[in-house]
């Protein structure tokens, strides 16, 4: 039997389907409270605690159950600022960002420092985790990144940024995530970048140093547009950057090695993969 020239064409249709659903599952990841989030985001949703809907807001102090090395400086304590930025010694309202290094005596991560305006969409959780599959997938992740290390992660803290909108009821939805992995020695950052609305504002991204000693900003901060965010990696992950931040070693880590700051945005790949 001869097949016609739409049966064929309705079966190439169907192939081409099946391969671009294959193709971008990776990238589908499902929060615990059903939606899809574009991105490669650990799980979040059920059990986070929430940020209140407060233009310029902050959590009340989230006292970690294992304590956080961030460059020398041992943590036991932490802040979620609505404004894309996480701060260890108090609350912080900041919605201007500044350029790293900035020697402003603040130990600061920042995965999306702009204002950003949570009273009318968009949700700000976080949530500890200290056993089950989250654990499994930080090791899994930072063993991949960091092959010489043979890392088991012993914390895991998980915040989200959910389809938050900029100031001033913008009705933009921006998702990102930050992932502070730890055994108790080694600390690991991970920033993850899901769909990213026009800003035509500021944004940092990155972290710095109480002296910045240790600092780094990812390509593209400062600028009017930080929307390729979604397609960057320095761990061929589109929309991920991971970084080891327990030592003192100056520079950031590639795949595992250490580079020079200015190899760093030299080196990172930054490839479109729309």
């Amino acid at each position: 039997m001869i097949e016609n020239v739409n049966d064929r064409y309705q079966k190439l249709i169907f192939i081409l389907l099946l391969i671009n659903v294959q193709c971008c599952f990776y990238f589908l990841s499902p929060s615990d409270n059903g939606i899809i989030i574009t991105g490669p985001f650990y799980s979040f949703g059920t059990g986070d605690t929430v940020n209140e809907r407060i233009d310029d807001g902050s959590s009340s102090v989230i006292y970690l159950q294992q304590t956080f090395i961030f460059f020398g400086q041992t943590y036991n304590q932490i802040y979620v600022n609505n404004n894309g930025h996480l701060t260890f010694d108090g609350e912080w309202y900041s919605y201007t960002p500044y350029q790293f290094p900035a020697y402003g005596g603040k130990d600061l991560i920042a995965p999306f420092w702009t204002d950003i305006d949570n009273r009318w969409n968009g949700v700000i959780s976080y949530q500890q985790y200290t056993s089950g599959s989250v654990l499994t997938q930080a090791t899994q992740d930072i063993n991949q990144y960091f092959p010489d290390l043979s890392f088991s992660a012993s914390w895991v803290f998980v915040v989200t940024w959910d389809r938050v909108a900029y100031y001033h009821n913008s009705g933009t939805e921006t998702s990102f995530q930050v992932v502070l992995i730890s055994n108790g020695h080694l600390s690991f950052v991970v920033m993850n970048y899901g769909a990213i609305a026009s800003a035509q504002r500021y944004v940092q991204a990155g972290y710095d140093t109480i002296d910045s000693s240790h600092h780094f900003s990812i390509t593209g901060s400062l600028q009017n547009d930080i929307t390729s965010l979604p397609h960057s990696s320095n761990v061929n992950v589109p929309g991920r950057w991971v970084f080891r931040t327990d030592h003192g070693t100056r520079g950031c880590q590639f795949n595992g090695n250490v580079a020079s700051l200015t190899a760093c945005h030299i080196c990172y790949l930054q490839t479109d993969y729309e």
